[in-house]
């Protein structure tokens, strides 16, 4: 790679039980034998949000959204203050010669004035993300498809347990991962443009 990346996406439900999918929940029977019953569940209220930034090398910074919080413009400065101190910590040698980008979707509190100007003033270099595109966001398709997998069928007791089985499930996935996720999203994204701009499915 010739160049970095961080990727933020917030995960905006994670809830205490996450039904299984059909596919997850499917079991073999013989052609006479009776269909298992299955309970019908539903998602927990109870939720949190997850933001976490990640380049080619894995995870860079994560952190939980205290409940009741809402991710404003002001708040997201105060994440975008703690990521560059995480990088300053863990990519020492990308942060001094600025050799990163900034690549996130197009939540209002990424665009607002007062953010961009934030970033202006820290010199951080932001890539433009086209509108609705989810499949050139690898953070959807890669990152959060094989947390939440993870997390499916599971009854939490806590929002503390939560976060527990969210650290440790996301800290488990390979560097490796990470590469060809961002290089994924490059082939992506040239697809995209010779596609001009159709939706490009898995």
């Amino acid at each position: 790679m010739g160049f970095h990346f961080s990727e933020q996406k917030v995960i905006s439900r994670c809830f205490a039980y996450d039904p299984t999918t059909k596919c997850q929940s499917a079991a073999w029977v013989g052609e006479t034998s009776a269909r298992p019953k299955k309970l019908r569940f539903q998602e927990s209220r109870v939720k949190i949000m997850f933001v976490i930034f990640f380049d080619w090398q894995g995870i860079i910074h994560k952190e939980f959204v205290p409940e009741g919080e809402t991710i404003n413009a002001v708040y997201y400065k105060g994440v975008m203050e703690r990521l560059l101190n995480r990088i300053r910590r863990v990519r020492l040698g990308m942060c001094e010669i600025g050799d990163w980008f900034l690549l996130h979707d197009n939540a209002p509190s990424h665009n607002a004035t007062i953010f961009k100007q934030f970033l202006a003033q820290r010199k951080v270099t932001m890539l433009d993300h086209p509108p609705y595109s989810p499949d050139l966001a690898p953070a959807d398709y890669f990152l959060f498809r094989k947390v939440k997998s993870h997390l499916k069928g599971r009854p939490f007791d806590s929002i503390s347990d939560i976060q527990k089985a969210l650290t440790s499930t996301s800290n488990t996935i390979a560097k490796d991962d990470f590469y060809k996720s961002i290089q994924k999203r490059y082939d992506r994204a040239n697809l995209c443009v010779q596609l001009e701009g159709m939706y490009v499915e898995d």
